[in-house]
This record gives C-alpha cells, sequence and structure tokens, in this order.
C-alpha cells in the first residue's frame, strides 16, 4: 500500500508499490518541416549595443575587446540592455508555433514523484522527495525504511515563492539536528540553517557566505564545521574571485560571528576546503585544492583529531601530486581514489599511525578501464568504473579482494553508492528515471526502493552507441537516442551534446523534459569527445591547455558523422551545451557555423582571455590554460568563442543563455558574446540572448522554472531545426 502523510503541505511516500504508470498518447511521427526558420519575424531588431574602442596589447597581438562595458553588470545601461534582450527574446518566441502545446507535455512529464538515496543517523533515515506537484523537495524522516515517514522540513514553506532554492541537507550523528542550506536564485552563495528535527523548528543560527561545500555536524553534535568565504563587496558577488576560504566552528546556539577559525592559509589565499567526518568520528578529514577542490584534480589532505583538544590540523598528504579522493575510514586507515601512478586510478589505504608514503597500502590496483567514484559501505568497498562511458560497479572487501559485479538494470549511470548495513544507490538512464536500490551486502541482491513513474513508455524508446574517428583517428563513442524504429532520412532533426573537459565523463543521464523531443521524433546524441574522463586520465589530457583544440575537432567529427550517416543534415541539427559545454558548443559554432541548424551555448565561459579574472575562472587554468603565458594566450585566442565571431558570418539560430545568479561563470561572458554575434550576423536566423531570472550556474531549480527553461530550449530547437510540434 502506498503511506501518505499530509502534515505539513508536501507529503512524504513511503515504501509502496505504485499504481501502473500513466502513459500518454504519444504524438504521431511527422516529417521535418520544409522551413526551419518558422516563425522568425521579418524584420528583427536587437537592442543596440555600441561596441567600445578597447584594444589591448597582449604579448605583442593587438586584441580587441569592444564590448567590455557589458561587464559592469551592475549598471544602468547594462540592467537596460538586458532587459530588452530578454523582451527580445519573449517576443521571438511567442511567435513560434506549439509552445502551449509542448509546455502542457513538459509540465506533465516533469510532474512525478521522486526519491533520493536515505541517509541513516543512529536509529533515524533522512531522504528527500517530491511529490511532483510542489516546487521543491520535502525532507523526510523515518525510524526504519519500512515505517512511516514524517516531513521534518519542507522547503515550499521555507520559500514560499521559490527565491531561495535547495542545495541539500546534512543531518547530525544523533539524528537530532538537521542542517539545510538555501541560496538565494539558486546560485552558489549559500546560507546554512540549523532545524531541530523534534520540534520541527529552525535554531536562530544562520551559517552565511558558504560556497561549494557542505557543512558537517561534529560528532557530539554540539556544532558544525564549516568553509567560508569572506563576504563580497556589494555589486560583485558574481565575479568577486574565490579567496581566503577558512574552516570554522560554530556551537549550536551561538551567532556566527563568534565561530572560531579552525584552518586557514593565508598564504595560499587561492585554496579551499572540503570537510568529511571519518566513521570511527575521530578526525576531520580536510581536502585543500587550488581553486574549487576538484578543479585542478590534485588535492592535500589533512587532518584534525577531534578527541585532542585544541590540536592542530596535521598534513597527511603535503603536496600537489596527484588526485586524492576521500573514500571512507575504518578505524584508523583512511581509503583514498587516486591516479597516482595510475591513469586509470586506483585504491590506496592510508593508516594514520603511520602515514608515510612507503607505508601507503595497495588495496585495487589500476585496472583496464578507468575507475570513476568510490564508495566505503559497511566492510565493502564499491567501485564505479566506465565501460565505454557508462558505468559498471563490482563490489570488495577491505583488502581488495573482489566479492562480485554488481548486475545493473541496463545501460546508465549509477549517481552514488552509500549506506551502512545495507548499501544504496542511484540508478538511471536516458529513458530510465532516476531509481534509488537497496542492495543486501551479503546476497548482491539489489531492488528497487519506491521506484518513480513518469508519464510514458520507456520501451517506445531505445538507445545505441556507436563508434567514430576523431580527427587524427581516435574512436570515440557517441550515444544516440530516439523512437524505435524512426527513419533515419537525412534530415531527422537532431540534438548533439557534448562536454569534453575537466577529466568529467558524461554518462547516460534522465531528463523528463527529453522525452517530449523524442516522442516526437527527435533524435538525441551524445559525444564521448577527449577532454572527459571516460577513459582516464589520457583521455583528459588529450584536450587540454595546447591541445585544447582536440576537444573541438572531436565534437565537430561527430557532427560530421551524424550527417554522413545520413542520422540528420546541417539544416536540422541542431547543439546544446552547458558551462563547459556551453563554451564547446559557442566554439565549435564559431569554427564551423555552417555544419548546424541552432546552438544553444548555456552558461558558457566564451572570453577565454579573461576567465581567470571573475569568480573561480582562475581555477580553470590547469585545463584551459593561463592568458599571462605567452603561448597558452595563443592558443586560447585561437579557440575563445568571444575572439572567433567574425562579422558578415551566416550563423545559425542561437540562443544564448545565461542566469542572473551565476557566481561560477558570471553572465558578463554571454553578454558579450551575444553582442558580438548579433553585430556579426549576415543571416535571417535569429541570435537571441536569454537571461534566467532567479537562476543558478544549473538553471533554476524548482518545478516551475524547470518546465519554462525546458520548454525554451526545446521550442527553439524545434522550430529552427524544423521539428513539428502540433
Amino acid at each position: 500500500m502506498r503511506i501518505l502523510l499530509t502534515l505539513i503541505g508536501v507529503s512524504c511516500a513511503g515504501p509502496a508499490t505504485a499504481p501502473p504508470p500513466h502513459v500518454a498518447a504519444q504524438p504521431a511521427v511527422a516529417a521535418p518541416a520544409a522551413a526551419p526558420t518558422a516563425g522568425l519575424p521579418a524584420s528583427l531588431v536587437y537592442p543596440r549595443a555600441p561596441p567600445g574602442n578597447i584594444v589591448e596589447i597582449q604579448h605583442g597581438a593587438p586584441v580587441a575587446d569592444p564590448y567590455r562595458w557589458l561587464e559592469d553588470m551592475g549598471s544602468e545601461t547594462t540592467r537596460q540592455w538586458v532587459a530588452a534582450q530578454n523582451a527580445l527574446t519573449d517576443s521571438y518566441e511567442s511567435r513560434l508555433p506549439g509552445r502551449e502545446t509542448l509546455h502542457r507535455r513538459i509540465a506533465e512529464l516533469v510532474s512525478y514523484e521522486s526519491f533520493r538515496m536515505p541517509v541513516r543517523r543512529a536509529r533515524r533515515y533522512f531522504w528527500t522527495y517530491s511529490d511532483g506537484t510542489h516546487d521543491q523537495p520535502v525532507v523526510c524522516m523515518a525510524s526504519s525504511l519500512d515505517a512511516r515517514p514524517r516531513v521534518v522540513l519542507d522547503i515550499n514553506e521555507v520559500s514560499t515563492d521559490g527565491s531561495l532554492a535547495f542545495v541539500g541537507f546534512v543531518a547530525s550523528w544523533s539524528g537530532t539536528h538537521l542542517a539545510y542550506g538555501l541560496a538565494a536564485g539558486a546560485g552558489d552563495w549559500q546560507t546554512w540553517r540549523i532545524r531541530d528535527v523534534a520540534t520541527g523548528k529552525d535554531l536562530p543560527d544562520e551559517l552565511t557566505h558558504i560556497k561549494y561545500y557542505r557543512p558537517v555536524f561534529h560528532p557530539d553534535g554540539s556544532g558544525l564545521y564549516y568553509s567560508r568565504f569572506p563576504a563580497p563587496p556589494a555589486g560583485r558577488e558574481l565575479v568577486e574571485p574565490d579567496h581566503d576560504a577558512k574552516i570554522y566552528f560554530h556551537r549550536l546556539g551561538t551567532s556566527a560571528a563568534q565561530d572560531i577559525v579552525i584552518y586557514e592559509r593565508p598564504d595560499h589565499p587561492s585554496w579551499q576546503f572540503d570537510l568529511a567526518i571519518t566513521s570511527d568520528r575521530r578526525y576531520l578529514v580536510i581536502t585543500t585544492g587550488d581553486g574549487e577542490v576538484g578543479d585542478r584534480r590534485q588535492e592535500l589532505i589533512s587532518i584534525l583529531d577531534l578527541q585532542r583538544p585544541g590540536a592542530r590540523p596535521v598534513p597527511l598528504i603535503d603536496r600537489y601530486d596527484a588526485e586524492y579522493l576521500f573514500v571512507g575510514s575504518r578505524g584508523p586507515v583512511l581509503y583514498f581514489q587516486t591516479n597516482l601512478d595510475a591513469a586509470n586510478k586506483r585504491i590506496v589505504a592510508i593508516d594514520t599511525r603511520a602515514p608515510e608514503r612507503k607505508r601507503w597500502m595497495a588495496i585495487i590496483p589500476e585496472g583496464a578501464t578507468a575507475i570513476e567514484s568510490t564508495s566505503l559501505v559497511g566492510s565493502q568497498i564499491f567501485v564505479t568504473t566506465l565501460r565505454d562511458a557508462h558505468h559498471a560497479v563490482a563490489a570488495y572487501d577491505l583488502q581488495g579482494r573482489k566479492l562480485r559485479d554488481i548486475a545493473l538494470p541496463g545501460l546508465g549511470s549509477v549517481l552514488g553508492v552509500d549506506g551502512d548495513a545495507e548499501a544504496f544507490y542511484l540508478f538511471a538512464g536516458f529513458t530510465t528515471p532516476s531509481t534509488v536500490y537497496r542492495y543486501n551486502t551479503v546476497t548482491g541482491a539489489s531492488t528497487p526502493w519506491n521506484a518513480p513513474q513518469v508519464a510514458f513508455d520507456p520501451s517506445a524508446f531505445e538507445t545505441r552507441q556507436v563508434f567514430f574517428a576523431g580527427k587524427d583517428g581516435t574512436r570515440i563513442p557517441m550515444f544516440l537516442t530516439a523512437k524505435k524504429g524512426l527513419a533515419l532520412d537525412g534530415a531527422r532533426p537532431s540534438v548533439l551534446t557534448a562536454y569534453g573537459i575537466g577529466g568529467v565523463s558524461s554518462t547516460p543521464r534522465f531528463s523528463a523534459a527529453l522525452i517530449a523531443w523524442l516522442e516526437r521524433g527527435g533524435v538525441y546524441a551524445l559525444a564521448n569527445i577527449r577532454g572527459g574522463g571516460e577513459y582516464g586520465d589520457a583521455w583528459h589530457a588529450a584536450a587540454k591547455r595546447a591541445t585544447r583544440q582536440v576537444a573541438y575537432d572531436d565534437f565537430l567529427a561527430a557532427a560530421d558523422w551524424l550527417v554522413a550517416n545520413r542520422v540528420t543534415s546541417p539544416a536540422h541539427l541542431g547543439v546544446f551545451g552547458a558551462s563547459g559545454g556551453g563554451m564547446l558548443v559557442a566554439g565549435a559554432v564559431m569554427q564551423r557555423p555552417a555544419l548546424f541548424g541552432a546552438a544553444i551555448p548555456q552558461v558558457g565561459v566564451h572570453d577565454l582571455l579573461r576567465f581567470h579574472r571573475f569568480g573561480e575562472g582562475a581555477g580553470w587554468i590547469a585545463d584551459l590554460g593561463s592568458p599571462d603565458d605567452p603561448a597558452e594566450n595563443a592558443v586560447l585566442r585561437a579557440t575563445s568563442p568571444l575572439h572567433n565571431v567574425r562579422a558578415g558570418t551566416r550563423y545559425p539560430a542561437m540562443l544564448v543563455v545565461t542566469a542572473d545568479h551565476d557566481v561560477r561563470v558570471a553572465p558578463l561572458h554571454s553578454y558579450k558574446l551575444a553582442a558580438a554575434l548579433q553585430a556579426a550576423q549576415a543571416a535571417s536566423s535569429p541570435v537571441l540572448l536569454r537571461v534566467l531570472a532567479a537562476s543558478g550556474h544549473n538553471g533554476g531549480t524548482t518545478r516551475s522554472q524547470l518546465i519554462e527553461q525546458q520548454t525554451e530550449r526545446y521550442l527553439f530547437l524545434a522550430a529552427n531545426l524544423g521539428l513539428p510540434l502540433e
């Protein structure tokens, strides 16, 4: 039976056997429209953006920056220009056919129950749950996974207008308190509050100016450790470079002004700190990165003995020579995932009683496939590896002896493994909604826990993997998802996406809104280009710094393959990418604009000669290279989207997207690119700018925002690639 509770707005759904999903009638697949630019106004007048005359000499070469005035994002001139751009985009989209039909279908698709993995604290389980109708999730609690749950935190009541986005929670070890994070406009700047679980009331405590890293509770529940940045100067919230992070301890019931500094490195103002507690609650593990932890894939590790009053952090790994990801601990032994002497990564253990490198223990050696992530649950180590860009998971004992492979539900991604006596993992695929599985560590059996039911028939679609040759002949994988039996006639509206930077792997993920594109006859392609981590460090290094052009070559080769194999044609081929993928998409279009019919670069890094001056941009130098280095400056200039816009060029339809609370990649990148493209466009295809309101680097976080933003994306692509929506 289904257990529902409605004490506080949104209900928690407990373990139950769900009724069969409602499967909406799918529209017949129509032939692509003959006029991809249907709906374009006869006269498209762009907001005036007068170019300035700034020209800098960088390493002996002149570099023009005519739209630098748009970097002053708080000026009235820039604000009016942005407002006019949004108004123009609204006007254009109001003329496109099928918007209401698409909006209605996407709203139906995203309106489903969803669960995240439960976390056990003492005798209580906590998990987030969305009923599919409210804007934000709730946090549920139960004494067991089969017990009646209750809501302990309803974000819809905390932020009634959705202006504060939920970023996550941390439960105290006793399960008596809950710390939860909120971000104004879904940006990176976070404020954390603490709730008494028994009363359901918040304490007066408030922790501000947090980014990226979750606080952790002291084992005795008396307070929290957290990383905090200085408050940015007024008006510089989106561009102030990350600097001078410090670790604080906050005692519950006191003012944050009284918090004491536990650790700081004023000699290295760019260093940042991520925190964890060992399973025996003896040590605070401090992972230090130069820039955002993980950006450079090199870390330092320190430990703070919590059983010794007045102790200071002690270095465990004291030099930036490799990646070290803390996996977990058992007693005094700490386990790490590292690429030290292992391009595909391996697992090592360090005994805190004898931490010298010569005493490190090799637990799981480097294998033929790259390790994506590692978890320690109970007395087992779970290793997720990449097999041609999709996941496989195996369980090992603490000495590294393999116990078994875990049978996964299909081709897809495992988005974390966690637990204690039993394990949980989240599995998803292109047409498989994210589902929490319970894994029995003794028998090896997996069973779904509250599987979501989405309003479509997954069996109507298929995903196949193909391989294409890069410019240099390298074999590169790509996933294609479409309706079963779809005729590929060389003109099928298709969306190609990729990421290809930072060693980040692109594996199958579920997007409910994508189903609306697929069921109307669209094709979705994900290319696993170099610069990512799909095949380990070598794959990453192949498109890094001096070799960055390789990522663009791979992406363009993927597009060429789709055309050559009659999946689509340039007029019907669209590209989308976000963040590093937004930079990729924009850069690829600048290099070969005739290859695409439409492009949506979202929150992309587009000014590659000034990126290091804003926000966390300096941390990306490890991948992109430094504009201050003459040789690397030349490479950056050759691939920078902004600096390769050419006047009089026929560009495809472009929707440049950014967000008004994006701290990670300042909106100014998109402002400058849109202004340059609008001035250069020689074709009748539109070049539009959308600045998402109350949204951050990952877009909006509420259900309403998701529906609106996804509708806009697929409406623009459908109109300009010829996919009928009605």
